[in-house]
């Protein structure tokens, strides 16, 4: 006596998936997820990171370029001082007679102006421009007066560029572990593990782009006018 058979069960009837597999798939996700954030956060830094950095080369090279102006003002200011000494001592030693002591001392008195001129030209390229105001413009830039940056300006403008430099660095350093951290969290097969590693990330993740935005803030990135 045969048996019917009993129904076929359907082709495509979905495979069940273990608590395990979906815990597996969601942390994929979500360390997926959390990597590509943070390298793109990484992508950014090293970008800025390289910009401002070629501004602290180019910095450094103004503020050579503004010490060796300052330096030869200096040298003529003193050159020009020992000439109005030397006439100065000439006419009261009685070394220039009487009736030519009158057109020497007029000279002393355009290398006396000379000398006033050196030190505000001197004055003008170690604070700027805008720190001596108008009345202390001596300096000509492309036929302009009033551009000149002055050395102080330029020394803290590459302090702010180094310590942006340094929180690049730092912001580049936590966000590449973070995204170490990620990769062994998503090998990692134990559900403590992954917990653990993905916290590790996050901790890193977060610091590393807290350096970044404290870098950009460091040289007024966020300013209308940055400095």
């Amino acid at each position: 006596m045969s048996h019917a058979p009993g129904p076929a069960a359907p082709a495509d009837a979905p495979e069940e998936v273990t608590p395990q597999e979906r815990m597996k798939r969601r942390f994929e996700i979500l360390f997926g997820l959390i990597v590509t954030i943070f390298a793109a956060v990484l992508a950014l830094n090293e970008l800025a990171s390289g910009k401002y950095g070629d501004d602290e080369l180019q910095a450094s090279a103004e503020r050579t370029s503004a010490y060796l102006w300052y330096q030869s003002k200096g040298i003529k200011e003193t050159e020009v001082e020992g000439q109005r000494d030397m006439m100065k001592a000439f006419v009261e030693t009685g070394i220039v007679p009487t009736e030519k002591a009158a057109g020497v001392l007029k000279q002393v008195d355009v290398l006396s102006a000379r000398v006033d001129r050196y030190g505000k030209e001197k004055k003008e390229i170690l604070e700027g421009s805008k720190a001596v105001g108008p009345a202390g413009f001596m300096q000509e830039i492309d036929g302009k007066k009033g551009q000149v940056i002055g050395v102080k300006d330029i020394e803290a403008k590459l302090e702010r560029l180094g310590l942006a430099g340094d929180r690049f660095d730092l912001g580049t350093l936590f966000l590449q572990l973070s995204l170490v951290l990620g990769a062994i969290g998503i090998i990692v097969t134990q559900e403590k593990l992954k917990r653990a590693f993905l916290a590790m990330m996050l901790t890193c993740g977060i610091s590393g782009t807290g350096f970044f935005f404290f870098a950009l803030k460091t040289v007024g990135f966020f300013l209308k006018n940055p400095s």
